[in-house]
């Protein structure tokens, strides 16, 4: 062999193994960035299935570590650590072990969930958008939590039980289009039904914890509040309300003079919906004034026209005086709201409630809502006041603000301090 031959054959050598180092190079950044798409499309979808909420202790944990605890009908139970933790997340679970637990409700193992998880709507997310999901979580840091050991009565928990909960009340079935349907609406019914599971707070529940399909989206107590009729029913649902004050109320929590969002409804607000984008938000929109009406709940009110001074003193004078002493600086006498109509109470719901549960719920415990337009905070009255103040401030915001007769009484304040 020539020197020629020699030194081409090393060029040659040297060019082909350059362009394979680029190759591999470029391929290994194409996989890169693939991965990255699908970590930043699961954390959207993690954000739009509101995951963090539940996996999240209330007392101060971390989030996706679990802990936080879910008081039902049949005892107590907690959600599980869903970071990538080998011993105590979920961390040595398989793509399978993962879609299982989202489709059918059955983990690792064939361990059975209670549909306190909301798998049921959840089974109507494709495999590809639960597989993102799964690849957000395992790019977080592990958290080693132990999970919390629930407190479910016999036989509620002998989870085997649920093979036959889930052959009656899970279809295991994945969202099918409407081709009658815009993509919008589709958008809209994919988010509202599956990913947001909407139907799982704002849908009544049957004897045995299933969702009633023939009220769907009409309203239900959950957790101590009432989540309200969200069917497309004018009167008691949200069919008359403007797309545009609907749009607010998903993104912000907040549509004036139609509500505020408090309790699980703030927190899907602060965790979730706010994190949307406003295509989303607008498909939800136009999926929720499709849902056929139920006439369920409380009809929305006329909002009172009312005096920006004191009223007279009439027969709740410690109600009125509690309200002057902790409310009027920032809801006003004519619930207009100081500076924030965030803090407005005229045409709420809330305020028209003769039960009074979501409001004797703000009460006592407050509310927190994070959103574009800075946070907007109520204090909970719980230790500053007592029982008689506070059913007496409760009465006086019902018969000022609303048109339901204020017959809250201390006793009743009690029970809701401490439910069973």
């Amino acid at each position: 062999m020539n020197v020629f031959s020699t030194l081409w054959g090393s060029v040659t050598r040297g060019t082909l193994n350059g362009a394979v180092s680029v190759a591999l190079t470029l391929t290994a950044l194409s996989v890169q960035a693939a991965d990255d798409a699908t970590i930043k499309r699961g954390e959207y979808l993690a954000r739009a299935a509101d995951c963090v909420a539940c996996h999240l202790d209330e007392n101060g944990g971390k989030p996706y570590a679990g802990g936080r605890g879910f008081k039902l009908p049949f005892g107590m139970l907690y959600s599980p650590n869903i970071t990538p933790d080998n011993e105590t997340g979920i961390g040595t679970w398989s793509d399978d072990d993962f879609v299982n637990a989202m489709q059918k409700g059955v983990g690792k193992d064939g361990k059975h969930y209670y549909p306190a998880f909301p798998y049921t709507s959840y089974t109507l997310m494709s495999r590809d958008d639960i597989l993102a999901i799964k690849a957000y979580l395992f790019s977080l840091p592990p958290v080693k939590q132990p999970n919390k050991e629930n407190d479910i009565s016999f036989p509620f928990n002998q989870r085997w039980g649920m093979m036959f909960w889930n052959f009656l009340f899970n279809p295991n079935e994945r969202f099918q289009p409407d081709p009658s349907q815009s993509a919008e609406w589709n958008r809209g019914a994919y988010l509202v039904e599956g990913a947001g599971h909407c139907g799982e707070c704002h849908t009544p529940r049957n004897l045995f914890q299933a969702r009633d399909s023939s009220r769907n989206l009409g309203g239900a107590v959950i957790q101590g509040w009432k989540a309200y009729n969200i069917s497309g029913d004018k009167a008691t649902g949200i069919g008359a309300w403007p797309d545009e004050a609907l749009a607010s109320y998903l993104s912000t929590g907040h549509a004036e003079g139609y509500g505020v969002a408090a309790g699980p409804m703030a927190e899907a607000v602060n965790h979730s919906l706010r994190h949307l984008t406003p295509e989303d938000i607008r498909a939800m929109v136009v999926y929720l004034k499709s849902v056929p009406a139920q006439t369920y709940g409380l009809a929305r009110p006329e909002p009172k026209m009312l005096s920006p001074e004191p009223p007279a003193k009439g027969n709740n004078p410690l109600g009125q005086k509690t309200f002057a002493d902790a409310c009027v600086s920032c809801h006003l006498w004519d619930g207009t709201g100081r500076q924030s109509t965030f803090a407005a109470l005229k045409g709420l719901r809330t305020v028209n409630d003769p039960e009074a549960t979501n409001l004797v719920q703000v009460l006592l415990g407050g509310g927190k809502l994070e959103n574009p337009h800075g946070d907007h905070f109520m204090p909970g009255f719980a230790r500053a006041y007592s029982d008689q103040e506070l059913a007496a401030v409760t009465n006086f915001v019902l018969d000022h603000f609303g048109h339901a007769k204020g017959m809250i009484t201390a006793e009743e304040i009690a029970k809701r301090r401490n439910p069973e």
